[in-house]
This record gives structure tokens, sequence and C-alpha cells, in this order.
């Protein structure tokens, strides 16, 4: 065992002391003084396991449930009017919705899709409304979609202040469609309009129309989710 050696150590250096200049003496100063200064050591540990705890303790506040703003959403092409984007193709709920929401401990998520015509669209509407109850979406907000960009240069992006807690527009490439992407007390709301582009390569919108409509009509989607204090 480690602890023998020690031991027979101690012993031998008992026998061996002749008088306070012995041999057996001097052994055992340097013994003595090659041990480490444990008391250092367990202070040193101590401060150390305090940092640590406040470091967890404050990475786990960033990592920590945000406070909801938004309700979750029963049906979004009934919350998502669409008036704005509607002025540009027409009514955009006349023709054919798809609907679907799913509930989880961690994300309530809800998406909607529109289009301008039942066989052929001029535009065509997605809005999604995730809302995250254990997570602070925040960190992974910028990260893009898979898909962006592809078949093309990377698209264009600006920030749309005073809408949310951060917000940007991505205009991609080819300009026919456009993307709105508002962060706000744990929602994370994603409106994609996309129209077509004629022969001369116009797009069925002017890009600006299309970008204010767009924050228009999510503007009016986030107050009529907003959480109503009781």
């Amino acid at each position: 065992m480690i602890g023998e050696p020690e031991l027979d150590g101690e012993q031998g250096w008992e026998g061996e002391r002749a008088g306070p200049h012995g041999a057996g003496h001097e052994e055992a100063e340097r013994a003595r003084g090659a041990r480490p200064p444990w008391g250092w050591v367990l202070l040193t540990a101590a401060a150390v396991s305090v940092l640590w705890g406040v470091g967890l303790y404050a990475f786990g506040d960033r990592l920590a449930a945000p406070p909801l703003s938004y309700r979750a959403t029963k049906n979004l092409c009934e919350d998502f009017r669409a008036e704005a984007l509607g002025r540009i193709a027409g009514d955009l709920h006349r023709n054919r919705k798809v609907n679907q929401e799913s509930g989880h401990p961690a994300v309530d998520g809800a998406v909607c899709l529109l289009q301008s015509g039942q066989e052929v669209s001029t535009l065509v509407v997605r809005a999604h409304v995730d809302l995250h109850k254990k997570t602070d979406p925040e960190a992974e907000f910028d990260v893009p979609a898979l898909g962006e960009g592809i078949g093309g240069a990377a698209p264009d992006s600006e920030p749309v202040p005073g809408l949310g807690e951060r917000a940007y527009v991505t205009r991609e490439a080819h300009g026919a469609a456009s993307m709105l992407k508002v962060l706000d007390g744990g929602a994370v709301f994603t409106v994609r309009a996309s129209g077509f582009v004629n022969n001369d390569g116009v797009p069925a919108a002017d890009p600006a129309v299309l970008r204010k409509a767009l924050i228009d009509d999510t503007r009016r989607l986030m107050a009529d989710l907003k959480e109503r204090k009781r």
C-alpha cells in the first residue's frame, strides 16, 4: 500500500536520531520540507470550486427557459391574416390553406402555407412560429436555415429595427423571395414570401413593397399572439 513506505520511513527516522544533528534528523527535515502545503492546496481547491460554481450558475442562467410573451396558436392560418401581402397578389385566404401545429414540452410549433392561386400562384407565403419553453432561442437565432443561398449567391440580409428583440429581412439573390425572421419573448417568427419572376427577370413584387408587407403582417401576427397579462 502507498501508506506503508511512509510509515516505515518514519520509523527509520526515529531509530536513526542519534542527536540533534544526526543523519536521521537531516533526512526527516528534508522529508518534511518536501511535503506539499496541504492547507494552501485545500484553500485553492475550494476557491476554484466556488468560481466554477459561479460560472456554471451564470452560464445556466443563459440557458434557462425564457419568459414566454406569446400564446400558442391553435390555427396559425386563422391568426395570420396576411392582409398586406394579400394586397400584392390578391386575398391569400381564398384558396386552399395548409395548416399544421405541434405541441412538445420543449417547443410549440405552428406552420401556415398560403398561396394566391389554386393551381398557379404568383405569390406563396409560409409563416412559421416556434415558442421555446425550455431554452432561450437567442443563441441559435442567427444560424441560417438549410437551403439559404443554394443555387446562387449568398442572400442579402439587413436588420429591422424596432421589431421584437432582434429581427432581419433576407432577400434571395434572384429577388423573387424574401424572408423576415423575428426573435422576441421566447418566440421565433419566420415569414417567407416567394413570387414568380417573368421572362424578363422581373419579380412579381417590388422588393421594397414585399419587405414592408412582410414586416406589417408579421407585426400584426405578433400583436394577435401576444400573451395578455391578467
